[in-house]
């Protein structure tokens, strides 16, 4: 079995490579590196069943031999990384999506899509199930994200009812773990990153606003059962216990003990206030739901994160030292 994984040494991408090589699938890395890392792939890079093409997928996606499913992962996530990144995150939710899908029309396999709760906007409904349309801006500093997981979603579903492509769609909630980037953008490894480095924790707005974390390997497991299932429509995949950021920045400090503050700025526009996954459609199709929970995980990635600043440490002082 071979799998084409787009933003595979991404975040989530690279844990998709690892858990799909420990099956024993043959697995293809596409990625352009702007948000991703050869770091989160060093290890798979010396396996014969692995290979890393570096390359843009919204430009091509070209490889020879059978493909059995293909798995479109590629877009930077962060609120950070789509501002920096506005017009290369539209490009690979509609030129990268189409390429993906056009590769898995032609080879005649399962494709796939890394949909978003940020589909649903700053929701009106909560928590979130799958048949809610969503409540989003179009034209606001978010939606170059938004829209392109959306567009992409449509994409998917002509692919389908057009071509046939045996199709799969993952609306992914907020999800944490090792590999994220240090300070990436993200409430977690911003809150993390700050704790451990002795600065103050930022929380925007009031810190009333919710979110649902979700560590990464129950996500992983959640995502190869739906590729596993028969189907099409969008499952969402996340955590449904709800937390506000302010709690949750309160559980990061008094897990790291630095005892930093915790500072307030200007909420950013159209940051949702709610997000909370509905999951009884996982239950019921896929029989998943999460089983990590969430200060079991912020142990296991505060361990990660130390490492890493670690690391920071010893090769900005090598740097000094040279």
């Amino acid at each position: 079995m071979r799998a084409v994984i787009t933003g595979g040494a991404g975040f989530l991408g690279s844990h998709l490579c690892d858990q799909m090589v420990e099956r024993g699938w043959e697995v293809v890395c596409f990625d352009n590196l702007i948000t991703g890392a050869e770091a989160n792939i060093q290890h798979l890079m010396k396996n014969p069943r692995f290979r890393f093409a570096h390359q843009d997928v919204s430009q091509s996606i070209e490889i020879s031999g059978p493909v059995d499913a293909v798995l479109h992962f590629a877009s930077p996530a962060s609120p950070d990384d789509y501002l920096k990144f506005p017009i290369e995150t539209l490009k690979v939710g509609s030129l990268g999506t189409l390429n993906a899908l056009e590769l898995a029309r032609a080879k005649k396999c399962r494709f796939l899509m890394a949909s978003t709760s940020e589909c649903y906007g700053d929701p009106e409904v909560s928590p979130q199930v799958e048949t809610y349309w969503g409540h989003v801006n179009s034209i606001g500093p978010r939606s170059v994200y938004d829209e392109a997981k959306r567009f992409s979603e449509a994409l998917t579903m002509a692919y389908h009812r057009a071509h046939g492509v045996e199709t799969r769609i993952v609306r992914i909630f907020n999800t944490y773990g090792p590999r994220m980037r240090l300070n990436d953008g993200r409430a977690l490894p911003n809150f993390l990153y700050q704790a451990l480095s002795g600065q103050p924790i930022t929380v925007y707005g009031d810190g009333k606003q919710t979110r649902s974390f979700c560590y990464v390997s129950d996500l992983i497991e959640g995502i190869l059962r739906l590729l596993d299932s028969q189907e099409r429509l969008p499952v969402n995949i996340g955590n449904p216990q709800e937390i506000t950021i302010l709690e949750f920045a309160e559980r990061v400090r008094e897990l790291t003990g630095n005892g930093v503050q915790i500072v307030f700025r200007p909420l950013p526009q159209d940051d949702p206030k709610r997000r909370c996954p509905d999951i009884a459609k996982a239950r019921k199709l896929l029989g998943w739901e999460p089983r990590v929970e969430l200060q079991e995980g912020l142990k296991l990635t505060l361990a990660y994160f130390e490492k890493r600043m670690a690391e920071e440490r010893a090769k900005s002082g090598s740097q000094r030292g040279n």
